[in-house]
């Protein structure tokens, strides 16, 4: 399937069928494929080697897109092939060559929530979280994390302080990018083995206590840790 740094397009596959008429007939009147596009095969993505930054981004939320959507359709086609099917639905799963427990487990959460009660800005797994609530309180959750953009692991946490009554921990965010050279590199990779801790550890640690003699934080019990 093509897919132009905007589009997501699966390929067709193969005819089974050929002729020389019919081959010659297809070579003339096929249009010459895009050299911009991004073609989704069954076995994987084919990229063209001169893709943008931007058309690859666009691509990969495009492919997410299918992703997130295929859990939906797919739930929602066997609780049709259920209702309708019910002798002859798991013969259709299998010449589809799908897994039935994964198929089941997203029939499950199809059936807990209407297409009018899905939520476009959220992932399936967003709703897969609540799936086992009530509707109002599904309805509750959803709407928050749609609301403060959390994602599904955020609005996991989230459930289970509410249900815990626990103390919000604050959430991790990743550190900014940097750039170093290599000998520098390989300097605080030896200071961090040299304390028996990873890279990622020693240079938390490392910030922290650049972090405390800059704003003066005192080491003693007046001072503790507080920062003025």
């Amino acid at each position: 399937m093509p897919i132009k740094a905007t589009s997501v397009r699966t390929a067709a596959p193969p005819s089974t069928r050929s002729s020389p008429g019919r081959d010659a007939m297809r070579a003339v009147s096929a249009p010459a494929p895009d050299p911009s596009t991004v073609l989704i095969t069954r076995v994987g993505l084919r990229l063209p080697p001169d893709l943008t930054y931007e058309g690859w981004e666009r691509a990969g939320q495009r492919l997410a897109d299918v992703y997130d959507s295929s859990a939906w359709c797919l739930g929602d086609w066997i609780v049709y092939g259920e209702s309708q099917y019910a002798d002859r639905y798991r013969r259709a799963v299998d010449a589809a060559g799908l897994e039935y427990q994964t198929i089941r487990n997203y029939a499950w959460v199809a059936r807990r929530f209407d297409l009018g009660r899905r939520r476009s800005a959220l992932s399936f797994q967003h709703h897969a979280e609540v799936a086992r609530f009530s509707d109002t309180e599904q309805d509750v959750w959803l709407a928050q994390a749609e609301e403060r953009r959390w994602s599904r692991n955020e609005l996991r946490r989230q459930i289970k302080l509410a249900r815990t009554g626990g103390v919000p921990i604050p959430p991790k965010v990743p550190l900014p990018r940097i750039e170093a050279e290599q000998a520098r590199l390989a300097r605080w990779q030896a200071a961090a083995e040299r304390v028996h801790g990873s890279l990622q550890s020693w240079i938390i640690e490392s910030l922290d206590a650049a972090a405390a003699m800059t704003l003066g934080e005192g080491s003693d019990d007046e001072e503790g840790s507080r920062v003025p």
